[in-house]
């Protein structure tokens, strides 16, 4: 609630109880049972008992109940209420009360705050109940609170801890009258006792020492710098001004998760599939490099994923599954980008051998800017976004660092070798890169002893009988 309660009602003392809770003074009293005396016998030879204590009985839940409501009666009375209203509220709290366990997950969430009755509660540190009365003071009406030591009567910081806190005009006179009645209650503990509550919970409880009169307050006690820096924020700032509302609610069981991994799986196959095909089509035997390229791509995927998983931790998410999807076409991209140089060059006339190197040349800058533009979109998103985006950004990054060396150290080998061959250097129709299918420009290129031809056309095999006719026609 972030609103600062005064203890009307029952508070406990700082006696633990065996019931996750404390015990208020007047029921420790109340069931302190009285200290049996020795007794002797009549024969003087035998040695008279030494007295025993018994141990203090725990209370029962009853005598916890029934100490709890007299003294909620007392409080609520104290604070105007009639006694038949103080006597029906404290009966109900006081039951609250002896069933609060604090130490429940969730229990301080069931707990109805109603600010004008009151009501049984928790500490922060889940191990102390209390009893609250109605709330008196808000906390809009609190203007600043801070942390920091003490300032002596030079004005010189002392070695005490304490949080510095202020009210708005409309606070004082409030918080001037709560103190004043608490104040003349110091011989009544707890309920000299005021609680500041946040978000059900009591953050603090300290004792009126004084009846503060001009709105400035000064909290002490154990304090570190940093827990006092805490509690001064809780004060300044409350609670958070929002509410929630359940609007719906699903129930996500472990086969769902497996089911849609599966899903994402098998999408991811049917990618690779489309892209396996759309190679072949396009690039026919050519296309075959990209399918050895991409099987070599996902095996080093799949090494790094386990070996990751297996020294790290890491698991295969939904948004993984999704970054790896997304790598078949960025795999895919860079080898389009370095096919279709080879064919600008083999259409601008260049051998096979020369359009390779060539066309690596050009597309080796176009592919490293490309993997390069996602890897820092990967690492901005690792860094950045939310858990969930995160397992996507770590497999797009993974992925584009195995596409460039995949591309490098395997597509690019193995093109070059392909290109020495007489399937891919003679240009065959199915190899993917004929010139004349590609429509390469026929430009006249010398190929030594007088003769010339076209670089798009093959070249016809020379054999030694067609060099002696075609000399002896010249020497004619």
């Amino acid at each position: 609630t972030g609103t600062p309660s005064a203890t009307g009602a029952a508070t406990p003392s700082s006696s633990a109880t065996a019931q996750n809770g404390a015990v208020p003074d007047a029921l420790r009293a109340a069931t302190t049972p009285a200290t049996p005396t020795g007794t002797t016998t009549a024969k003087p030879a035998t040695p008279a008992p030494a007295a025993t204590t018994a141990a203090p009985a725990a209370p029962t839940a009853a005598q916890t109940e029934a100490a709890i409501k007299a003294q909620a009666v007392k409080g609520l009375t104290g604070i105007g209420w009639a006694p038949a209203k103080a006597d029906e509220a404290a009966t109900k709290v006081a039951k609250q009360y002896v069933a609060l366990n604090c130490s429940t997950p969730g229990a301080v969430d069931k707990i109805v705050d109603d600010p004008d009755q009151p009501i049984a509660t928790c500490g922060d540190d889940r191990t102390t109940k209390y009893v609250l009365g109605p709330s008196e003071i808000n906390g809009s009406e609190i203007a600043d609170a801070s942390s920091g030591y003490q300032p002596g009567p030079n004005g010189q910081p002392t070695s005490i801890v304490e949080v510095a806190l202020s009210f708005k005009d409309t606070g004082k006179a409030k918080f001037a009258a709560v103190t004043k009645r608490l104040y003349a209650l110091q011989s009544q503990p707890p309920l000299d006792q005021f609680a500041v509550v946040l978000d059900k919970s009591v953050i603090t409880a300290p004792q009126a020492r004084a009846v503060i009169s001009d709105g400035r307050a000064s909290i002490t006690g154990s304090f570190t710098i940093d827990s006092a820096k805490q509690l001064a924020e809780q004060l300044k700032f409350g609670a958070l001004p929002i509410s929630f509302a359940l609007q719906t609610q699903d129930n996500i069981t472990p086969q769902l998760g497996e089911e849609q991994l599966r899903i994402g799986l098998l999408a991811g196959l049917v990618g690779l599939l489309l892209v396996v095909v759309y190679s072949l089509l396009q690039y026919r035997a050519l296309g075959f490099v990209t399918v050895a390229s991409l099987v070599v791509a996902s095996v080093i995927t799949y090494l790094a994923v386990t070996v990751l998983g297996t020294t790290h931790g890491f698991r295969l998410t939904m948004a993984g599954v999704t970054g790896l999807i997304v790598a078949i076409g960025v795999t895919a991209d860079s080898f389009i980008v370095y096919f279709e140089r080879i064919r600008d060059e083999v259409r601008d006339g260049r051998p096979l051998v020369a359009a390779v190197e060539t066309g690596w040349k050009r597309a080796r800058r176009t592919i490293i800017a490309a993997d390069a533009v996602n890897f820092i979109a990967a690492g901005v998103l690792y860094f950045l976004a939310s858990s969930n985006v995160r397992g996507f950004a770590f497999t797009l990054g993974l992925t584009t660092l195995i596409d460039l060396a995949v591309v490098m150290l395997f597509t690019h080998p193995t093109v070059q070798l392909l290109a020495r061959t007489k399937f891919f250097g003679g240009g065959h129709k199915w190899s993917g890169l004929d010139p004349q299918r590609l429509g390469a420009k026929e430009t006249l290129r010398y190929r030594g002893r007088g003769q010339f031809g076209s670089a798009g056309a093959q070249r016809p095999p020379a054999t030694v009988g067609s060099a002696r006719v075609a000399e002896g026609k010249a020497q004619a």
